[in-house]
């Protein structure tokens, strides 16, 4: 492919001028430095995969620890891109700006964030937005299945959940309980999902709410729960996901880049492979890719590297083409 020689100029390029991670002089190969979401994380760990398949002589890094704990390294410079499962807090936008990190903001899927119970339970049918606040709010009572609803059995809920540093965490509290954080604390938490898999896997009262693609890739593991947003019970899928359908826990996912490391060739050639492999690479790892054009709109914002966050604003009810057009 013409597209791959181009890349691989490029990267010569970078890594006989640049060295190791781009600065001057260093030894060892170029370095793309990634941390941030675990929702985020399979995408970007396909794409790092697939990238360095094809350039050996570019070191990928993808680490996971939550979107918040991402963006606490990248204000301070200390990664190149950070995945996010939510777009950056204005608190961390004011440190971005205090450590003089400037950042080009890219949607590259869509989530459903997804409900699960273990496959032995039988009661658990669907579950709406009120009683999800019920069970997950700060002043809770809810200790018992039959605490939720009356037919249910008189056995311990045993709830899994996101770390704090999750950008999972924020989105789920702020869309349930109405303040992002805002969570009763007696759950087992971890910013791995994988963690939060075995555990619902492994305990038959087990509630557990993370990325779908976690879901997808443990079918047999997991029982996937509808989502009543007011208009009945729905299931996250490709459809409803990408139609809005499921709501109100479908979003947008992000991966964020220093404007400053955009300049090196090694990252740049990183994240036009980034966004025009996304479509097939978000799909096999169990997300939703987004539409063509808004991968369009977002490879030219990077392209024009334009900086800052159009998410957040008032943006319920727009189309990512809306809000991207400005």
């Amino acid at each position: 492919m013409q597209y791959d020689k181009i890349l691989a100029t490029v990267l010569l390029t970078a890594v006989a001028g640049c060295g190791g991670g781009g600065e001057t002089g260093s030894a060892g190969p170029a370095t793309v430095r990634i941390d941030g979401s675990s929702t985020v994380f399979p995408i970007t760990e396909a794409v790092a995969e697939e990238f360095q398949r094809l350039h050996p002589d570019v070191r990928v890094t993808v680490g996971i620890s939550g979107t918040g704990g991402g963006f606490k390294k990248f204000v301070l410079g200390e990664t190149d891109m950070n995945d996010a499962s939510r777009p950056i807090k204005a608190s961390e936008a004011t440190q971005a700006v205090e450590g003089d990190v400037g950042y080009i903001e890219i949607p590259v899927a869509f989530d459903g964030l997804s409900v699960v119970v273990n496959p032995d339970n039988t009661w658990v049918d669907y579950l709406t937005v009120a009683e999800l606040n019920a069970i997950w709010n700060p002043q809770s009572t809810v200790r018992t299945w039959r605490d939720v609803r009356a037919s249910w059995p008189d056995a311990a809920v045993n709830l899994y959940g996101p770390g704090t540093d999750s950008g999972t965490f924020d989105y789920f509290t702020e869309t349930i309980n109405g303040t992002s954080g805002a969570s009763r604390a007696d759950f087992t938490a971890s910013e791995d999902d994988n963690v939060l898999v075995q555990g619902v896997a492994g305990d038959d009262n087990a509630l557990a709410f993370f990325g779908y693609a976690y879901y997808a890739e443990n079918r047999d593991r997991l029982k996937l729960i509808p989502i009543d947003g007011g208009d009945g019970p729905v299931l996250p899928s490709d459809v409803t996901i990408n139609n809005g359908t499921y709501a109100p826990l479908s979003r947008p996912i992000f991966i964020y880049v220093s404007a400053t490391a955009s300049e090196r060739p090694e990252i740049q050639a990183f994240v036009r492979f980034y966004l025009e492999n996304a479509p097939q690479l978000v799909s096999e790892v169990g997300y939703v890719p987004l539409p063509d054009e808004v991968y369009a709109m977002a490879l030219r914002r990077f392209e024009d590297r334009v900086t800052g966050s159009v998410f957040g604003g008032a943006t319920k009810g727009k189309t990512l083409v809306e809000i991207l057009g400005g």
